[in-house]
């Protein structure tokens, strides 16, 4: 018998596979192999109930590379403000290549309640900023944090150290997932999360995945850079050049637009360094 489920959680050559309320562990027939095709975490499948075997993994909507997971609904950017400090290019990178993969972002700060009066007000502006080119932003003490993840499938994303272990289990006091210990010398956290699991809980799928400091813009151009950040293109045609990189241009809006301050300078520079232009 033939049915269908999404895979939850893959630990080596073995896959759990959701159905309705049932979880049954399988394993992914030697064909995909040959045809080039991983099954991911996140992946609707059709399995032979029987023998509990993967046959046959639907069309994805989108795939990430790092960490490897399909079908994602929102990815939640998890961003300390303090140990690790807040990092502007680290959170624009995230931002850009979530936005490519086709996946809504939302923002969630972390640590704010640590930090004094006179920080947080120097992060207000950033944080106003994000907001007004149509981010959501929350706190992790934010009451009805809990309700964007309904009826969704979550990757979390973010260095380590940022406190995503640690805000699921606030999310969900009964998952007890295990955090890491921050090292004062690194200034980041040790990895805590060994493989990628979607968890049910707030009324949706939660993925808790290795965390991590690094990412790059694999397969992604200059231009997919410059489409990814979303303020620049509400503006763009109003550049001399249909091609404008809003770097060296002349007559370009969007530098025009940063020396007036209605986009925020660090977002404008994050976004030459990676196109290579500083």
């Amino acid at each position: 018998m033939d049915r269908v489920g999404r895979i939850v959680k893959q630990i080596s050559n073995d896959y759990w596979v959701l159905i309705d309320d049932e979880t049954i562990v399988c394993k992914a027939r030697g064909k995909f192999r040959k045809l080039n095709i991983t099954p991911l975490v996140g992946d609707m499948v059709t399995i032979n109930y029987d023998n509990q075997y993967i046959i046959d993994v639907k069309e994805r909507k989108n795939e990430l590379i790092r960490p490897r997971i399909s079908n994602v609904d929102m990815a939640l950017v998890v961003t300390s403000v303090q140990i690790p400090a807040f990092s502007t290019n680290l959170l624009d990178k995230l931002l850009t290549i979530i936005e490519y993969n086709n996946i809504k972002p939302t923002i969630c700060i972390t640590k704010y309640d640590l930090i004094d009066e006179q920080k947080k007000q120097e992060l207000i502006p950033y944080f106003d900023y994000y907001k007004s080119i149509g981010y959501q932003l929350y706190f992790n003490t934010d009451e009805n944090l809990k309700e964007v993840f309904k009826n969704k499938i979550t990757v979390f994303a973010g260095q380590s150290g940022a406190g995503k272990s640690a805000l699921l289990n606030s999310l969900d006091s009964t998952l007890n997932i295990k955090t890491g210990e921050v090292s004062k010398a690194l200034g980041r956290g040790k990895h805590t999360t060994r493989h990628t699991e979607l968890i049910s809980t707030c009324d949706g799928l939660i993925a808790d995945t290795p965390g991590f400091s690094s990412v790059s813009f694999e397969d992604m151009s200059e231009s997919d850079i410059r489409d990814n950040f979303i303020e620049f293109n509400e503006h763009r045609d109003l550049c001399q050049y249909k091609t404008c990189m809003h770097a060296e241009e002349p007559g370009c809006e969007i530098k025009r637009m940063v020396e007036s301050g209605t986009i925020l300078q660090s977002r404008y520079d994050n976004y030459l360094k990676f196109i290579g232009k500083r």
